[in-house]
């Protein structure tokens, strides 16, 4: 677990999948794809989440040493170069998000095991450092493991790929992410929201705030972890 304490980079990817493909993604993603990304050198862990609704709805996430890992050459020949089930598999995905992210605070810690429960708020906001004040508060409340604050890094999310022109998605037009880990589902979103509205009242209310509560289907450690 050390490793993926000491990740300020992040990719996360938002997509709905075919409902008649999700268990060939779930082969190809489990089998296949974490296991090559997170053999890259600077990748810590790759994580996979679902809908909370059961949905076929998933939450993708690589965290990294640094956000430049995720423009290193060694990253960009894997996303020009991809394999034949890759190709197969971003035909399937629907409505696709990708953004590469910074971390700018974080409070808390890991828990004895990966996250079970994610929190994942995505918003705008004209004061960034209001909502650097959610993060502690968050991470000290019941049921709370860690609370983390990123950023979007314009500059390397937005890089064209052979893999994007095949699922044809792009970044978000959120430039915060707000990311809590949690040991059980009620504390997430009602933490998360309530904290969020008392540093910035209606700010949940607002069109550019996009939640979404996720349970854990994987998680990857790098192999020197």
């Amino acid at each position: 677990m050390a490793g993926f304490a000491d990740a300020t980079g992040l990719m996360a990817f938002w997509s709905d999948i075919d409902d008649d493909y999700v268990l060939r993604y779930q082969e190809w993603h489990n089998c296949e794809h974490v296991p090559e990304r997170v053999a890259i050198p600077g990748f810590l862990r790759g994580r996979r989440y679902r809908d909370g609704s059961g949905a076929a709805h998933f939450l993708m996430m690589y965290e990294t040493a640094a956000t430049s890992v995720l423009s290193s050459d060694a990253y960009l020949a894997a996303l020009n170069a991809p394999t034949d089930w890759t190709r197969e598999a971003l035909t399937h995905f629907r409505n696709p998000v990708r953004n590469i992210y910074s971390l700018l605070a974080g409070a808390g810690a890991p828990g004895a095991f990966c996250a079970p429960w994610l929190m994942a708020l995505r918003f705008n906001a004209p004061d960034v450092e209001a909502a650097q004040g959610w993060v502690a508060a968050i991470a000290s409340a019941d049921g709370i493991d860690r609370a983390q604050l990123w950023a979007v890094d314009e500059a390397v999310s937005g890089i064209q790929t052979s893999e994007r022109k095949i699922y044809g998605g792009g970044p978000g037009e959120q430039q915060y992410l707000l990311l809590i880990e949690a040991t059980s589902p009620g504390a997430t979103t009602e933490t998360a929201l309530q904290a969020a509205d008392r540093a910035t009242p209606g700010m949940t209310s607002r069109t550019d705030v996009i939640p979404g509560q996720y349970w854990l289907e994987i998680f990857h450690e790098a192999p020197e972890n």
